[in-house]
């Protein structure tokens, strides 16, 4: 793993290379990290097809423009059929260009599962990243796919389905290289990204990054690191590699595989404002989806990590 000092001097040296001070993020935006520490590990050589989503928000335009790398944007459900194009156009041209999707829970969950299918399947050269705030956050924190039992949107009050997971569908899918990641554990989110890139190139690749969005789960943005380490912590969040359909824990997650090694789900929900009405029926389910996500986890756990 790339320590911390060393991705620090990576991305002073690279000047920015993927977004910029001051751009248009909210404050404590987890997207707004996640994109820096992906980018740093793709270097120079990314080109991101984004649709409609935060991303498209917080790039601005014109002389505001704040990410240091060519962008297409396109129609909600479309990004992975024109990454596909732009890949395919690369190859021929600069195959050292690696084409990368960057959208959100809303465009991939939901809107642009159809599109994402069929270049899951037909194994596309490019890689796919859902950063998931776990609803439409820039729409105005309607509720997406992959928003948890018991999170209360503008449109729903705490329903009791559980998340869509993303990374599992991409791995039924038979995708070569699917990770999960934090955008609060860069140096994690930044060797998966390369990983990604040097190892599993010519393949389609799926990772989904788990990005806190402060106004929409009305959080304060001082409490975000500490929120993000309990999602780990408490088992909500796993983070894993799976890589021909075998699962290999993370560092940071090898030991909540064991609930008896938890924090409290108490501990992630405390500082979340869209949790503040949950009863104790909502925590049940909460726990339960948690529950099925690591019972998933076991039976695709490559045999040298059991």
């Amino acid at each position: 793993m790339v320590k911390l000092a060393e991705l620090v001097e990576i991305e002073e040296k690279q000047g920015y290379v993927g977004i910029k001070k001051g751009n248009l993020a909210c404050s404590g935006c987890g997207l707004n990290l996640a994109l820096r520490h992906a980018l740093a590990a793709l270097e120079n050589h990314a080109v991101l097809v984004v649709p409609a989503c935060c991303t498209s928000v917080i790039q601005g335009f014109g002389v505001g423009y704040g990410i240091n790398a060519p962008v297409f944007n396109c129609a909600f459900a479309a990004a992975p059929a024109v990454a596909t194009g732009i890949a395919n156009m690369y190859k021929r041209t600069d195959p050292d260009v690696q084409v990368v999707v960057w959208a959100g829970d809303g465009g991939t969950a939901d809107i642009g599962m159809a599109s994402l299918s069929g270049a899951a399947e037909r194994d596309e050269d490019i890689i796919y990243v859902m950063y998931n705030n776990e609803a439409y956050q820039n729409t105005g924190v309607q509720k997406s796919g992959a928003t948890p039992p018991g999170a209360k949107t503008t449109t729903s009050s705490g329903e009791y389905r559980p998340r869509k997971s993303v990374a599992r569908i991409m791995m039924a899918h038979g995708v070569k290289y699917v990770a999960t990641a934090s955008s609060f554990y860069p140096q994690d989110l930044y060797d998966k990204m390369r990983r990604a890139w040097k190892d599993h190139k010519g393949h389609f690749r799926f990772i989904e990054i788990w990005s806190p969005c402060p106004p929409g789960w009305n959080v304060d943005p001082i409490d975000i690191p500490e929120m993000s380490k309990m999602a780990v912590q408490t088992g909500y969040w796993p983070l894993f590699e799976a890589i021909d359909g075998k699962i290999y824990l993370s560092k940071q997650s090898k030991r909540f595989r064991d609930p008896a090694n938890r924090k409290p789900i108490e501990e992630f929900l405390k500082p979340q404002g869209r949790f503040k009405s949950i009863d104790e029926s909502h925590k049940q389910a909460l726990m339960k989806d948690i529950e099925r996500y690591w019972d998933w986890i076991e039976r695709f756990l490559a045999e040298e990590e059991k």
